[in-house]
């Protein structure tokens, strides 16, 4: 299966693209996804070698940052079954997982953050996935979108 783009959303309040840079050897686990279309990504389409945009939702202005690597697959979110972590799901077990995730180490952080205007803005962005499901927090992303958004951060 040939390399895919990826558009991750974190509210950086919550986990920022800082964070994972700052993490031991800059790999962390995504999880906490609890949307349907976004966790069928995870489980079935994320593969290692995969390339994430970093985007940071809910921020001023909301833009993509930087830039990660998927390092493992889907696997289930244990933090699901967990009732002390921040997205519990009761239905969700360890034999019957409905959530997953994938793990990411970052990359490189954009010299200047791309934001959701100039992605709007821009023609070659015009049928970009975040702009016909704003809401999920996971997106496929062209190979062409890729390349237009890093060019679009120098």
């Amino acid at each position: 299966m040939s390399k895919r783009y990826w558009l991750f959303k974190s509210e950086p309040t919550a986990y920022s693209f800082a964070d994972l840079m700052d993490e031991n050897e800059q790999t962390a686990e995504w999880d906490g996804v609890r949307n349907y279309q976004a966790r069928n990504f995870l489980r079935d389409e994320v593969q290692v070698g995969d390339g994430v945009l970093f985007y940071h939702s809910n921020a001023d202005p909301p833009a993509v940052v930087g830039t990660a690597v998927v390092t493992r697959a889907g696997y289930p979110d244990c933090t699901a079954w967990d009732p002390d972590s921040e997205h519990p799901d009761p239905k969700s077990t360890p034999d019957n997982p409905i959530w997953f995730m994938v793990d990411i180490r970052g990359e490189m952080e954009l010299e200047t953050p791309v934001t959701l205007a100039k992605i709007k803005g821009h023609p070659a962005l015009q049928n970009i996935s975040m702009r016909k499901r704003p809401r999920i927090s996971i997106h496929p992303i062209e190979g062409k979108e890729w390349s237009v958004i890093l060019q679009m951060s120098n």
